[in-house]
């Protein structure tokens, strides 16, 4: 089976490290590499550009995808948002010169506007949404610089932290729609031949993203602790104990958030709780 990823951009890194997250590693690392195998038998990366995968994955030439959900609005493709993930957040936004007085979208009625863009369908629907008088430029390169070059009075762009609109003279008015990073499917990827490998490759992924952020904790307890030291612990369920060789002690395991690890671990220590071991979990796999 195939995964589409970007070959390049703000998407390109975190996916990469996403895939790793996961177990699925590239064998090569070519540049021009358009094909490539990775540690998971049968599983190769398709590296093409961000605005196409989804309709590779529409088309079937590859089974998965990851790019931007606004790339999966604007090309309009027939295809699956299987998982959200937590990188590529983003906004995209109307942005016009900063010399303008108009802060609003309101204000703007009255004037005849050129806007550039490369979300010609995004930005057609957002313009009629907003009854504006507007011509859409259809652009592929860099939409910040049109304004001053003369070419549009304002732009539909990605904005990620709205410094390159700054020093291009430009501010936001206006989100049209947030956008983040997607895995997308084929509609008709559950009755392919590579069914039950596509399932896991998302099985696995899902088991990536909810162990982001968690901590599996081991300590021993004695047993005179043992009611004080679980009474103060999270858990996915329930802590897991186990009595040890020496019947007057336990074995607790359980798995925490880690951003609120130093208060758990204070807890138990001021409890009971001795030889604390704090690790990493790959995956959550539910």
């Amino acid at each position: 089976m195939k995964i589409a990823i970007p070959n390049k951009g703000r998407l390109q890194q975190p996916t990469m490290q996403f895939l790793q997250s996961v177990g699925i590693k590239p064998l090569a690392s070519d540049d021009r590499a358009l094909i490539i195998p990775t540690s998971w038998e049968g599983v190769q990366l398709v590296m093409v550009r961000t605005e196409d995968i989804p309709n590779i994955v529409e088309s079937g030439a590859a089974e998965l995808g990851i790019t931007g959900h606004d790339y999966v609005v604007e090309s309009g493709a027939d295809v699956e948002e299987l998982i959200a993930l937590d990188f590529g957040k983003s906004k995209i936004v109307l942005a016009i010169p900063q010399s303008w007085k108009e802060n609003s979208v309101e204000e703007l009625k009255g004037r005849e506007l050129r806007i550039a863009t490369k979300y010609y369908n995004i930005a057609k629907e957002y313009v009629i949404k907003k009854e504006l008088n507007s011509r859409i430029i259809k652009i592929s390169g860099a939409a910040e610089v049109m304004p001053s070059l003369g070419a549009a009075d304002a732009i539909i762009d990605v904005m990620s932290t709205g410094t390159t609109l700054k020093l291009h003279g430009l501010k936001p008015i206006d989100v049209v729609m947030d956008s983040y990073a997607v895995v997308i499917g084929n509609r008709n990827w559950i009755k392919s031949e590579e069914a039950d490998k596509i399932n896991l490759v998302l099985t696995m992924m899902k088991g990536a993203i909810a162990a982001k952020g968690k901590k599996m904790i081991f300590m021993n307890v004695p047993d005179s602790k043992l009611d004080e030291v679980i009474s103060s612990l999270p858990a996915m369920l329930a802590p897991a104990i186990t009595r040890l060789s020496r019947s007057d002690i336990w074995e607790v395991i359980t798995v925490a958030d880690e951003d609120i690890l130093p208060e758990v671990i204070a807890k138990v220590k001021a409890a009971g709780a001795r030889d604390i071991v704090v690790i990493d979990i790959e995956k959550v796999v539910k």
